[in-house]
């Protein structure tokens, strides 16, 4: 279709022949991702929306699309205002939002393969108020309109081995098992594409930028475990690998499988399950143990061999990244750059490396106004050329077998303001504030978050993204449950207690309108502390990111002296740490960046 208003209005036609009064857009897949296939990118193909996080909803004469504060400049860019209405979550939601639109007695499709059985709860009762009625659909009408939707993904699985992951998969299994028999379940349905990549030890290429592979799986009390995935996509080392102790099926023989659990008490999450894996379990004579998926925490708290292997490879990505600016302090006042030359320039660097199985996300490469944009993509259309006197921004990450990065770094393109210098080194001062924390065992990340806050707050501005978010082992570079993030965020999660073991990121910003962004951005461990004389066991964090911070952005005479030593202290590892892997030309590059700073 030549528009999104034809895309619209095709979407409107198949729900008036499909007696339905209006539909619900999610932007997730049957397993709840954040990062999902091109053939689960519904909300873009209808919107335009580019964002990673979202939803929609369509009546027959309105609709509106939902995003929270990181995209509030991004949907206004990217979505039309005549065919949609803007609204902001949480100050508002789809269920409220239905409540107060939805026509009296209108009946409000979704697809029960896309919504939490909670979510469709709560919906239900917003729309009773009104006499309305939530509709289950047998087939997703943008599906029916949407003719060249690509298919999903035919990848191959491969083995993460056990020198990388530091356990095996029988001995993760059998973990489960034993967390089975106390909560006195049956089985446990694995959903989360993620949980089952760790819990298998397997990888895939089914989501862009994650190394999953679409599947299902059902673990069991005895250890054993039933695994659904195509299988054209499972060669005979993975069948070895997997060993008798698990069952493979077709994908599409999941919802069969789980009607035939009768009277099983069966766990299921209800944050990572979706609504038709509960209907079809109730349907079969199965109950239903609401609890957490059982492979999330143990996979969110990293083994000594997993926080072995993401060192090595923040080490090798560390000095990627450090080129990759270098070249940029280099090239950038001699014109002729733009965002997306910059980003394929900082992709071949990796590329260089060798082991660089994937990105870990879409990089993003905002030069000026489009820093602005918290989770800006970059398009032909928003390519910006690099000119002096505002600042550069570029997150981005890598995928290597023995760990996933991610790292945001400001630069200064020119001359930076009085207002520029100011806000980096707020910035800066937050990023301290976090790397430098020591809380008792126990703390969740919200009790965290304003301590990132606080120097921006002094000066009355903030930012509206979470200060941090789980990382995986070769996994989701956005992983739960931990977080830091203000309670009642988007972004807040499940306020999960901190445990050593734990990877996060440390990423406090400042985001000035259609000028320009901040972001700085390590990973960092949580480690226990020794405190002297302390009364409780405490905790701390272990920076993992080793790349110059920008000193040209820095006020020197706002630091405080501990901010100050810490600031020289992290520019002193990064030359120990980066410094061998660089050439002479490079090396003294880093050495620049990276000499004390004095008042």
């Amino acid at each position: 279709m030549s528009s999104y208003a034809d895309r619209l209005a095709a979407l409107r036609q198949q729900l008036k022949e499909d007696r339905l009064d209006g539909f619900v857009v999610p932007l997730t897949d049957e397993h709840m991702s954040e990062y999902v296939g091109s053939y689960a990118q519904r909300l873009a193909w209808l919107t335009g929306f580019k964002g990673s996080a979202g939803s929609a909803v369509v009546l027959p004469e309105q609709a509106a699309i939902f995003t929270d504060g990181r995209y509030t400049i991004q949907v206004r860019q990217q979505v039309s205002p005549t065919e949609w209405s803007y609204q902001s979550v949480p100050e508002t939601s789809i269920s409220q939002w239905l409540k107060e639109h939805a026509p009296q007695g209108a009946k409000i499709g979704y697809d029960p393969w896309l919504h939490t059985a909670d979510w469709v709860k709560q919906a239900t009762a917003q729309l009773a108020a009104k006499g309305a009625e939530l509709v289950a659909v047998k087939r997703n009408p943008i599906d029916a309109v949407w003719a060249d939707r690509p298919e999903p993904s035919k990848a191959r699985l491969i083995v993460q081995p056990e020198e990388l992951t530091g356990q095996s998969s029988a001995d993760k299994r059998h973990g489960m098992a034993d967390w089975l028999a106390k909560e006195g379940a049956d089985a446990a349905v694995l959903a989360a594409l993620d949980s089952i990549a760790w819990t298998f030890n397997v990888r895939g290429a089914d989501v862009t930028h994650t190394p999953v592979a679409l599947a299902y799986a059902v673990a069991h009390s005895d250890g054993t475990a039933d695994l659904f995935v195509e299988g054209e996509k499972v060669g005979d080392d993975v069948r070895a690998h997997l060993g008798n102790g698990v069952r493979l099926h077709e994908r599409d023989e999941f919802e069969t499988f789980l009607r035939s659990l009768a009277g099983k008490l069966v766990a299921v999450d209800p944050e990572r399950s979706v609504a038709a894996i509960s209907q079809a379990l109730e349907e079969g004579g199965a109950r239903i143990l609401s609890r957490r998926d059982p492979a999330v925490l143990p996979k969110a708290v990293k083994n000594k061999v997993e926080i072995a292997g993401h060192q090595a490879a923040q080490a090798r990505d560390g000095a990627a990244v450090s080129r990759f600016l270098k070249w940029v302090e280099e090239e950038a006042p001699n014109g002729g750059i733009d965002e997306m030359i910059a980003q394929d320039k900082l992709l071949g660097f990796r590329e260089e490396l060798g082991g660089l199985k994937d990105l870990s996300f879409d990089t993003i490469s905002a030069f000026g106004p489009n820093g602005a944009l918290p989770h800006y993509k970059g398009t032909a259309e928003s390519n910006l050329p690099f000119t002096t006197g505002t600042l550069y921004l570029v997150d981005s990450g890598g995928q290597y077998q023995d760990g996933t990065t991610d790292i945001t770094r400001t630069v200064p393109i020119g001359e930076p303001t009085a207002e520029m210098i100011d806000r980096f080194t707020r910035v800066l001062q937050g990023h301290i504030a976090i790397a430098t924390a020591l809380f008792p065992k126990g703390t969740r990340g919200s009790q965290l978050d304003s301590f990132a806050r606080r120097p921006l707050w002094e000066a009355g501005v903030d930012y509206a993204h979470g200060t941090g978010h789980g990382v995986g082992a070769f996994l989701a570079v956005h992983e739960g449950p931990q977080r830091i993030a203000p309670v009642g965020s988007s972004q807040s999660g499940g306020d999960e207690p901190l445990q050593a073991g734990m990877i996060i990121s440390n990423e406090p910003g400042y985001y000035k309108p259609n000028e320009y962004g901040i972001r700085i951005e390590n990973l960092v461990l949580v480690v226990e502390k020794n405190v002297a004389g302390a009364e409780k066991e405490m905790l701390g964090f272990e920076t993992l990111t080793y790349v110059p911070i920008e000193k040209k952005l820095i006020d020197v005479a706002m630091l405080t002296d501990r901010e100050l030593d810490w600031l020289n202290d992290y520019h002193a590892k990064v030359l120990a740490l980066i410094g061998p892997q660089l050439s002479w030309e490079d090396k003294a590059w880093l050495e620049r960046q990276c000499a004390a700073l004095s008042r």
